[in-house]
């Protein structure tokens, strides 16, 4: 008999402090670091237009793109509507195929099952180098595995291409599937010249910054980490709860060499990431590949199940990870974030991400999904996390673009009065609702309305006064809230002046 566990009745806790979920600056504060620098927006704007492009011919290729998203959406509001059940069903079918199942509360809990499982399985080798090779994975980024395999001496290896740049980088991803968006192939080769101590040896003709040279030199790397590798790290873009499979998919092949070659392999997985039958994944595998790389099909995509004797990994792990996804489940508004298939496509089409980048976000998360999701996983306790629902337009591109019609714009309203409730005390907010007052009492009468935008003339004095005839740059009182983080253009006139002049005639 299937025990039926339903939706939490109240939010479980939030993620852990220790997740790489929160920055530590709020995002207009970040942003307007990072709008300083041209190089990174450059970069930004011909990646993003560049998959773009792609996106929008591979999509037009499918007759029912429409009903694919509608599908999409409907598996994944049924699963979320039973995830206990179905996370006890993946349970079952993994065991029953020889693999071991880990629940992990927060990240500090995924992090010592998995160092310890990894420990355990390099301590057989104890001729080998304390070192595992990981497969892209967003769950472990979120967890800064990475961080607690140093703390025990053990190095974790990137083997996806841009998750290596940004390792040996010793950088921050920006970009949900290409952390590494922000660096342009100049700055990749002056990276690898600098953190790959062979590659003078590897190319005794010099390393140029053309793509392919770039990637045989990372490939070259990899392939001698492969082959002494005992311990794998993944994570997993499906799992099928009826079967017990889990699947990656990809465009390199590095994620297949980690999923096969080692003796052991440790799969951290959301909960969220559940689809109920096999079935379900011919939506999916459908709608991924052509909304985030703009290809028809990923040219790798792996699928394992338990383990096989004699045949890859003979010691499975799965750590299912909560980190907050209950707490995001607890909010019928919100949970549909949890829908989310990590294609990035909604960053893609954002003109608030073009320009900002990923790192003004302080999120492994960014973008669109990651302003909806990365608040509700840790509360909107700070500044920097009660920005990020602000952190956009509300233009609406996001969710024209999503494969699953995830609702972004309506969940960044819910949370932004979330994050005004949470804050209702603070100094700015009061102000801000005493200026939004003013202006109701001035809407409800037509005579202070033609007051006040008399009055509003003056506006252009004051902005010549700041040295900015078209913009004010500084306001007080409550709009200092405004000026803070944006310019106020000055007004050329009311609607009742153009339609003296205009609307008449």
């Amino acid at each position: 008999m299937t025990t039926f566990l339903g939706m939490p009745a109240a939010p479980p806790p939030p993620a852990s402090s220790g997740s790489h979920l929160r920055g530590t600056d709020s995002f207009p504060h970040a942003a307007a670091r990072t709008l300083t620098d041209d190089q990174l927006r450059r970069n930004l704007a011909h990646a993003t237009t560049t998959i773009r492009g792609k996106r929008a011919r591979v999509v037009a290729e499918v007759p029912d793109w429409e009903e694919l998203r509608l599908a999409g959406e409907a598996l994944k509001a049924d699963t979320m509507a039973r995830l206990p059940e179905l996370l006890e069903q993946l349970e079952a079918a993994v065991t029953a195929r020889g693999g071991v199942v880990h629940w992990a509360r927060d990240a500090e809990e995924a992090n010592r099952i998995v160092v310890d499982l990894a420990g355990a399985a390099l301590d057989r080798h104890p001729q080998a180098a304390r070192e595992v090779v990981k497969v892209k994975s967003m769950a472990t980024q979120e967890t800064r595995l990475n961080d607690a395999f140093e703390a025990a001496g053990i190095t974790a290896h990137e083997t996806d291409l841009a998750e290596l740049i940004v390792q040996l980088g010793h950088d921050e991803g920006s970009h949900i599937l290409v952390p590494a968006i922000h660096r342009n192939r100049r700055e990749i080769r002056e990276i690898f010249l600098r953190e790959m101590p062979d590659v003078d040896e590897l190319f005794p003709e010099g390393l140029t910054d053309e793509p392919r040279v770039l990637a045989e030199a990372a490939r070259l790397r990899l392939r001698r980490t492969f082959l002494r590798a005992k311990v794998a790290i993944s994570g997993a873009n499906f799992a099928v709860a009826e079967t017990g499979t889990l699947s990656v998919v990809e465009s390199e092949g590095n994620g297949r060499m980690c999923l096969t070659l080692p003796e052991t392999l440790i799969t951290v997985m959301g909960v969220e990431k559940l689809v109920p039958t096999w079935a379900d994944l011919e939506v999916f595998l459908q709608l991924l590949p052509r909304s985030s790389t703009g290809e028809r099909m990923n040219p790798y995509t792996s699928m394992w199940t338990g383990v096989t004797p004699g045949d890859g990994p003979q010691e499975f792990h799965l750590v299912l990870l909560d980190n907050g996804r209950s707490r995001v489940l607890a909010d019928p508004r919100g949970r549909a974030a949890l829908h989310c298939i990590r294609c990035s496509a909604c960053l893609n089409v954002c003109p608030v991400y073009e320009r900002t980048g990923g790192h003004a976000y302080g999120s492994v998360y960014p973008g669109p999904i990651g302003a909806v999701l990365s608040p509700q996983l840790t509360g909107v306790t700070d500044d920097a996390s009660a920005s990020l629902p602000f952190a956009s337009s509300l233009c609406g591109a996001c969710f024209d673009a999503c494969p699953v019609r995830i609702d972004i714009p309506s969940i960044l309203v819910h949370m932004r009065a979330q994050a005004v409730d949470a804050h209702a005390r603070d100094v700015d907010h009061v102000a801000e609702r005493a200026g939004m007052a003013t202006v109701a009492w001035l809407f409800r009468d037509p005579r202070r309305l033609r007051l006040a935008q008399r009055l509003s003339r003056l506006a252009g004095l004051l902005a010549r006064l700041q040295g900015h005839p078209r913009h004010l740059s500084w306001l007080p009182g409550p709009g200092r809230s405004w000026t803070r983080t944006r310019d106020l253009p000055v007004p050329r006139g009311s609607f009742r002046d153009w339609w003296e002049k205009e609307g008449r005639s």
